[in-house]
């Protein structure tokens, strides 16, 4: 990934220790994950020459065990005829022991306009999993269908009997989000099957539907997206954009997807644009990026701008989707720092630095009291982030520090509190009662801040603290 021009790191002080990042610049959306090869393959928008948005390539990480990633040269850069603008996202499938990669092409009229553009879809090939080749006779999709506007992109490709199905994100010409659906038989020639779902309105279900995946899991149909638009609904869709899911069912002879509402899958401030592989195991594993369009990137000072999350196993349950972190992530842990069952009185210091840490706290809740559990990563006495639990209302509720909009989810019922936090150096994941509820953030300080437990009511919990490796990614 060497190039005269790519932007030089300047600071290590937010540098992740086991999320995947570009050795410089910015990236956003996870593309092509897959694995192929005895690997598994994530790509990622990337701008290599600033930590700004730019012309998309495709940055590209693998890893034997979903938790030590290696770097690997670009993957496709964009200035040829069919994506002179930008390789935007799209994903990756193995036929006949090559590995495939579908992406759109982005191409901005000369106006100087930037909202003025237009879309294709085109593949490149490799046999090796590293050096890809772009197809001679892209555009593999020239223009969109008839019935839709010039927002046409993020292919998502999977086989099913010997079909392979392509899924797009798309708005049509009413204005409303829809997935469309193509199919072939070689990958090669694709035939228009229409739109399987749209939005039920403008503000309830967004303007356009990005990044859809579509996936069978437990005798379910899932379509995972990114829509825009949506107006918040009380306590949510408060981001400007979402991501979430329907469940249903899919007619593959019909084109027509049955569903239900969306639902939002992390209810955090910084998760966007998912994508999902089947582990060779038969699970379904998801990852996004660990960051909004409007949350702020103070790294970007430093040379390069967002990470991806930590990959989750995705499970459906009583019309829910959980996501829990893969089971692999356990090989990160380096050291336990601490066991114990104890007794809170009122606030009880879990990790005095934190740094690359997993934390697990199991909380027994009693109904006949009121009860409010905080969790709280801090400096300083400054709240960096701020989970408050209340067993009246079974709702949680998260204050960041650096935004004024709180974040809200509620769980079922319980009689136990479970909770598996992930932090690393500027990242914290947290996963509720086996990832009914998960929030996804980003925070910012160069101290190593603490994580403390408040409790309201004399409350007796058991946690585990481990220190984790904080250089599981490799940059060559």
């Amino acid at each position: 990934m060497t190039n005269k021009d790519t932007i030089e790191l300047t600071n290590t002080r937010y540098r992740l220790g086991y999320h995947v990042s570009a050795r410089s610049g910015w990236i956003n959306d996870p593309n092509g994950f897959c694995f192929f090869d005895g690997y598994y393959h994530v790509f990622f928008q990337h701008h290599p020459h600033s930590a700004e948005w730019g012309p998309m390539h495709w940055g590209h990480a693998r890893s034997k065990d979903l938790v030590h990633w290696e770097e690997l040269p670009i993957a496709l850069t964009p200035g040829d005829k069919e994506d002179e603008d930008g390789c935007f996202s799209g994903s990756a499938i193995e036929k006949d022991g090559v590995l495939y990669l579908f992406y759109t092409g982005h191409h901005y009229y000369d106006d100087g306009d930037k909202d003025h553009f237009w879309q294709n879809q085109n593949m490149a090939y490799s046999t090796d999993g590293i050096h890809f080749t772009k197809y001679e006779n892209n555009p593999i999709i020239a223009k969109e269908p008839g019935d839709n506007t010039h927002h046409f992109r993020d292919p998502k490709v999977w086989e099913k009997d010997g079909v392979y199905y392509m899924i797009l994100g798309s708005q049509g010409e009413d204005g409303v989000g829809r997935a469309i659906v193509y199919s072939s038989k070689d990958l090669l020639e694709w035939e228009y099957e229409g739109p399987i779902s749209k939005a039920n309105g403008l503000k309830t279900e967004g303007f356009m539907w990005e990044c859809p995946d579509f996936f069978n899991l437990d005798g379910k149909d899932i379509l995972l997206l990114s829509p825009q638009g949506i107006d918040a609904q009380g306590k949510d869709y408060l981001n400007l954009f979402q991501t979430g899911y329907f469940i249903g069912d899919y007619d593959y002879k019909t084109a027509t997807f049955t569903r239900g509402e969306f639902h939002e899958l992390d209810k955090g401030h910084d998760f966007y644009a998912t994508q999902t592989t089947l582990a060779p195991d038969g699970r379904r594993i998801v990852i996004a990026w660990m960051d909004m369009w409007e949350s702020p990137m103070p790294e970007q000072e430093d040379g390069w701008a967002g990470a991806l999350t930590i990959p989750r196993e995705l499970r459906l349950k009583n019309n829910h989707l959980y996501m829990t972190p893969v089971k692999e992530l356990e090989t990160l842990r380096a050291e336990e720092l601490k066991h114990d069952t104890t007794t809170v009185m009122k606030e009880l210091c879990l990790i005095k630095d934190a740094l690359s840490n997993e934390l697990l706290i199991d909380a027994p809740l009693d109904k006949s009291e009121e009860q409010e559990l905080i969790i709280s990563l801090k400096m300083s006495e400054n709240d960096l982030v701020l989970l408050t639990y209340s067993n009246k209302t079974n709702e949680f509720i998260l204050k960041r520090n650096d935004k004024d909009d709180l974040r809200y989810g509620t769980i079922q019922s319980c009689d136990k509190l479970s909770l598996r936090v992930f932090i690393d150096t500027s990242s914290i994941e947290i996963f509720i009662n086996d990832g009914e509820l998960v929030f996804t953030e980003r925070f910012y300080t160069e101290e190593k801040p603490e994580v403390c437990l408040s409790v309201s009511e004399k409350q007796t919990i058991s946690y585990t603290v481990y220190r984790l490796e904080n250089d599981a990614v490799s940059y060559n």
